[in-house]
């Protein structure tokens, strides 16, 4: 076994790798070496998933694994994870990955389906391992119809083969398929619990219209985890990926270094330009101007030779090129000489979950020194408000953590003042926010724009009137004469005083 698959925890329990990305963040290394692991949860939760993952990353380091299926049958097992990019074939034919099937079978002579005798299960389990030299073993899956198929195969006798596995020194990942979801994902009863050295809970349930899998370390004898339950997808090429948004580190450096916004009146309220490793929110209604903001905010980037990324999730790639275009830049040639790219989705085409793990992929492939996301508020209404939290949450860090200037919008419900939940969840994540409000003076609909917040530096903290052209935005003098803009209460205080307008 390689030295850097077994992995000490802080009480010195060797681990190995899960082979799933973000669950040894959870399990603080791995699964112990040489134990009993149980993974349950119910149908859909993506047990099988993550026992292909634990065999494939014992077989694609030279650790040979075991994979004894009870319910699938081993070539349907074999097809499925293929789709997941696993190479199952040649760590079959290299004797790092072995099946023995346990389902139970037709028998056409008696017109019934045949269990599998346990004594005949064992011996097989026995065989692939002295071939093989097998470290990793997993056993998919007991309970709902698995344990079933097996003739014989009583708990007494479970404890026995668990506990041979573990005299040989097998790590050994057990499923265990349940009727339950939530804290009821467990049997009450069962000796897989009792001899199980570390307890996995998969689920999968319904939030709202849609469904969403978390993950959550039970118990781990002897060693430490993180608790709690942590979202996770399934994809294929890539099989599960685990999100552990709630642990990430404020770890990543800083700089005092400026670049433009793309507009030199913006970069004047914002004391002069955004910092480079900033994210930054724009928050507005519908109409005041945050695709334009997003357009000049790119165009600037292009204008300095940095590679810019578009996230949009409102409008179609053809469209932004459009919009481009009447603001006089040319987004086309941009992409084709590949310092941009623009990638349009519909926010109810994927889960959250599936977006952020797209979104990472994307900026880690592309490596852009500008990101811009337009809007963030069109995914809200994908998933749970826990759910949108810890998509942004997520998103905001890994921008952070490669020091990619990031420029997010959101957008408000109500026309004149007011919020959104996108701003309340993202507000306090981000290093500045630029709000653009709709003002109503004397009748007449304006535009306001005011840097709220803006970490490290001084800014302009004035409500300025501003206003787009085929130019783009140009920002003027401050609104003197009304109050309440921010809230939406406008109080034209001229009027009020009884004098004659003039102006703003």
């Amino acid at each position: 076994m390689t030295s850097d698959t077994v992995r000490p925890d802080v009480a010195g329990l060797p681990r190995v790798d899960t082979g799933v990305p973000g669950l040894d963040l959870l399990s603080l290394g791995g699964f112990p070496r040489g134990r009993v692991v149980v993974a349950a949860g119910p149908v859909g939760s993506a047990k099988t998933v993550l026992a292909g993952h634990f065999l494939a990353a014992g077989a694609d380091r030279g650790e040979p694994g075991v994979y004894v299926t009870l319910e699938e049958t081993v070539d349907d097992l074999r097809r499925n994870l293929s789709t997941l990019g696993f190479d199952i074939a040649r760590w079959e034919e290299s004797g790092d990955w072995a099946f023995v099937e346990g389902t139970p079978r037709y028998d056409a002579h008696l017109d019934e389906v045949v269990p599998t005798h346990v004594d005949t299960l064992l011996a097989q389990i026995g065989q692939a391992i002295d071939h093989t030299g097998a470290t990793r073993v997993v056993i998919d899956s007991l309970g709902a119809a698995g344990a079933d198929g097996v003739e014989g195969l009583s708990r007494l006798r479970l404890r026995g083969l668990l506990g041979e596995l573990r005299r040989l020194g097998a790590t050994v990942l057990m499923t265990v398929e349940t009727d339950h979801e939530g804290d009821r994902a467990l049997p009450g009863r069962g000796a897989e619990q009792y001899v199980a050295d570390t307890v996995v809970l998969l689920r999968n349930t319904l939030e709202g219209e849609s469904r969403r899998r978390t993950v959550e370390v039970l118990k781990m004898r002897g060693g430490g985890h993180r608790r709690g339950q942590f979202a996770f997808t399934v994809q294929p090429g890539r099989g599960m990926v685990v999100l552990p948004l709630s642990v990430q580190e404020l770890g990543q450096p800083s700089t005092d270094t400026r670049v433009t916004s793309g507009s030199d009146d913006l970069d004047k309220l914002c004391g002069g330009g955004f910092f480079r490793d900033s994210t930054v929110l724009v928050s507005g209604a519908t109409g005041t101007g945050k695709t334009l903001v997003v357009t000049e905010f790119l165009a600037g980037g292009l204008a300095h030779g940095e590679r810019s990324l578009l996230l949009a999730f409102e409008e179609s790639h053809d469209q932004l090129h459009r919009n481009a275009r009447g603001w006089g830049h040319d987004f086309d040639q941009a992409e084709a000489d590949g310092q941009l790219k623009v990638v349009s989705a519909y926010p109810e085409a994927a889960t959250l979950e599936d977006h952020l793990v797209e979104m990472k992929r994307l900026i880690d492939e592309f490596d852009p020194q500008r990101i811009a996301i337009d809007s963030l508020s069109a995914l809200e209404r994908v998933g749970s408000a826990k759910s949108f939290r810890e998509f942004v949450v997520g998103l905001t860090s890994h921008v952070k953590a490669r020091q990619t200037l990031g420029l997010f919008t959101a957008s408000t419900d109500a026309l004149l003042g007011g919020s959104s939940i996108t701003e309340t969840h993202i507000s306090t994540l981000t290093d500045s926010i630029i709000v653009l409000r709709y003002v109503e003076v004397f009748g007449t609909v304006k535009r306001g724009i005011t840097v709220l917040k803006m970490r490290g530096s001084d800014h302009d903290r004035e409500i300025r009137e501003y206003r787009i052209d085929s130019s783009g935005l140009h920002v003027g003098e401050p609104f003197r004469s009304v109050a309440g803009i921010l809230s939406g209460n406008v109080v034209n205080l001229v009027q009020q005083d009884g004098l004659s307008p003039s102006g703003s």
